[in-house]
């Protein structure tokens, strides 16, 4: 049986502690979207830390029961994705990081709309 989203969430944080990850945030997406429960951003310092972060989690991840995970940009590890259905980890060298901005993109509040005419109030 594969693990609860909470018990995935824990195996994600000791598994990148482990390695040394640095910088990790986790954001709760519930309410935010339907795509996934957590979000967890966190840096590696080089590609080949990125990497074996990355190599690292996959496998606890199957370990533990999960059946698909799947992985994009393992090639460069400038930006690892690792989709777990429930968790999505994105593993990141510094500059990319700041590049891309995810954090704030996720955990930016969601401007109130007047309903009548759809502008920000």
């Amino acid at each position: 049986m594969p693990p609860t989203s909470a018990k995935l969430l824990k195996l994600v944080e000791k598994s990148l502690d482990d390695d040394k990850a640095e910088n990790v945030i986790v954001i709760d997406l519930e309410g935010k979207t339907e795509i996934a429960d957590f979000m967890v951003i966190a840096n590696g310092t080089s590609q080949r830390q990125v990497g074996a972060m990355a190599d690292h989690l996959q496998r606890k991840m199957k370990a533990s029961g999960l059946k698909s995970v799947s992985t994009e940009g393992m090639p460069n590890c400038d930006w690892v994705l690792i989709d777990a259905g429930d968790i999505i980890v994105h593993l990141f060298r510094p500059e990319v990081r700041d590049f891309y901005n995810l954090d704030k993109m996720w955990t930016a509040p969601v401007a109130e709309r007047d309903d009548a005419s759809g502008a920000a109030v």
